[in-house]
């Protein structure tokens, strides 16, 4: 697994992101995330070693603009170079998640065709209103291989309708001392609908305020990963 983050900078786009942990990590930093900056990593992909070969070892999963958004306005006139380096390293699997997702089609380049086969594309959705709005598009749109990701989770939801050609549905809390609570019984919800689908689900994280079974539990940061893992619940 490897990271490639070749600008950095974002701004707060929906409710999922009111607690954003990139925001606070900046904050404390004294940074402006509202910035959007090329990264000195840009050709992180491409750079090589004195032997000739990639530094970027052949077959990884390369998690693309994690701390950013891929699909940033900002970001329109680096893209292109982008897509270049992706295609130059077919050997590698990219993977971006985005809540811009009514941009991608302006973004894609001219080969896009139905996608490329080294391209995974996740779309994050935080509340019923997010998922209707984001995933409608998302369902029509020529990606090779689609997630999607509720995360921070919000409320209950229903995304049974969207999960025709979905790969993987991954689901998780809102880390922050004012967290929303997240509530096992949605989490569980989601799995069954991904059961009916034959869709693979994911619970990646328990919510700072968790609630099961009507009692509220408060975790630390540190538990939030390894307690959804003992729920054992992944399909």
């Amino acid at each position: 697994m490897a990271m490639w983050r070749p600008w950095r900078g974002c701004h707060k786009y929906s409710e999922g992101c009111k607690y954003c942990y990139i925001h606070k990590g900046d904050l404390k930093r004294g940074i402006d995330t509202n910035e959007i900056i090329r990264s000195d990593k840009f050709y992180a992909p491409i750079e090589k070693k004195k032997s000739g070969e990639y530094k970027m070892k052949s077959g990884q999963l390369v998690f693309l603009c994690f701390s950013t958004d891929f699909l940033l306005e900002e970001a329109d006139v680096w893209r292109t170079e982008c897509w270049n380096i992706i295609k130059e390293r077919s050997d590698l699997h990219f993977m971006f998640l985005t809540k811009r997702i009514e941009r991608f089609m302006q973004c894609i380049p001219d080969d896009w065709n139905d996608g490329y086969e080294n391209v995974t594309v996740g779309c994050t959705v935080e509340n019923q209103d997010m998922a209707d709005c984001r995933l409608s598009l998302f369902s029509d749109m020529p990606i090779k291989h689609k997630n999607i990701v509720c995360q921070p989770l919000l409320e209950q939801i229903d995304i049974e309708k969207y999960l025709e050609g979905i790969e993987l549905v991954v689901v998780g809390g809102e880390s922050d001392r004012n967290a929303r609570p997240l509530n096992y019984d949605w989490v569980l919800d989601l799995r069954n609908q991904c059961l009916r689908k034959n869709t693979h689900f994911d619970f990646r994280q328990c919510g700072t305020h968790f609630i099961k079974d009507n009692k509220e539990y408060t975790l630390a940061t540190k538990d939030l990963c390894s307690q959804a893992r003992k729920a054992m619940i992944n399909l």
